[in-house]
């Protein structure tokens, strides 16, 4: 295992400089972004020549790739086109997101087992199609959509039961709470919403993977062989089916966890959340140009919790399946 995990961080790391330089050549050629600032005719060339010095894009590319790389494992992911650091505020949105996606990913993996699992056993069962049609509804339903009728709906009826604010509609928490319990009423407060959103359009599409590996399983000849034997039919279930069904459910957790991280940039805007989704679209639209330290930073934080997250995966193939030997 000592030795597997080596190589795979090994492997993992050069695919992450490889992806790194990359997205740095892409985002390098993607636009100026000082054409906003050549295109004012009050702005004089010596400001526009200071600024491209700041930037470094006086600098050959490679240059520009080497000194990026070296500061950014230092910390220093740059200085914005606002004239501030990047890195600071990176961690800022990256923990503001995490707020959201942990408690996503744990409460919608769960749920999508059990759904699976259940619609599995029970295949072409009215409970099977109905939460099959519920599933294929939160899976196509946009976003945004499911975010307004939380908030018209569930929120507006909470706190009308309540008397007063329950389920906060907008940002991430209020400004001046003090002390531990409001300050932790007031976070989970504003932090439900966007979960149960996120929760509805994540476990729908897991399901459907935990169904149908849990069929396979179910019909594989060694779960025959376990019922013919004439074991517990719950410990056919969730020892021998179960825990081999998890194994592409793992993968796709796993993988999911790290685009989310990034991905979620609609829930973020439908709640006013400042996380990295919306730290990618201020980047993307700033009020100069778009923000070549921005966008870079935010591709490389995903970059490598794609990277780690897969590697993580690998290891927990071996954890459910003892069949699998890391070699």
């Amino acid at each position: 295992m000592a030795g597997y995990l080596i190589r795979r961080t090994l492997a993992g790391l050069a695919t992450l400089l490889v992806a790194s330089f990359l997205l740095f050549l892409l985002v390098a050629v993607s636009g100026n972004p000082l054409a906003t600032l050549m295109a004012n005719p009050h702005i004089s060339p010596a400001t526009i020549a200071i600024a491209r010095q700041q930037l470094g894009l006086n600098q050959p590319l490679l240059l520009r790739y080497w000194t990026w790389l070296t500061q950014m494992l230092t910390g220093n992911f740059g200085t914005s086109t606002t004239g501030q650091p990047v890195g600071p505020e990176l961690w800022s949105r990256l923990g503001i997101t995490l707020r959201m996606v942990i408690p996503t990913v744990i409460i919608a993996a769960f749920i999508a087992v059990i759904i699976g699992v259940v619609t599995a056993v029970r295949q072409y069962s009215i409970l099977d199609h109905t939460l099959t049609g519920f599933a294929y509804l939160f899976y196509s339903a946009p976003v945004f959509v499911i975010a307004i009728l939380l908030k018209d709906f569930l929120a507006t009826d909470v706190n009308k039961a309540a008397g007063h604010t329950v389920l906060y509609t907008i940002g991430e928490s209020t400004p001046g709470v003090t002390g531990a319990w409001p300050t932790f009423t007031n976070i989970l407060g504003h932090t439900v919403l966007p979960v149960i959103t996120l929760v509805l359009v994540t476990y729908a599409g897991w399901s459907r993977y935990q169904r149908a590996s849990m069929l396979d399983v179910l019909n594989a000849d060694y779960v025959r062989f376990a019922r013919a034997k004439g074991l517990n039919p719950r410990r056919v279930l969730y020892v021998h089916a179960l825990r081999n069904a998890l194994i592409p459910v793992v993968t796709v957790v796993a993988l999911d966890f790290a685009t989310i991280i990034g991905g979620a940039i609609i829930t973020e805007i439908a709640f006013g959340w400042n996380g990295m989704g919306q730290f990618l679209y201020q980047g993307l639209t700033g009020p100069i140009s778009p923000d070549a330290q921005v966008v870079q930073a935010w591709l490389m934080i995903t970059a490598t919790a794609v990277i780690v997250f897969n590697i993580l995966a690998d290891v927990l193939y071996a954890v459910l399946d003892p069949r699998i030997r890391l070699a």
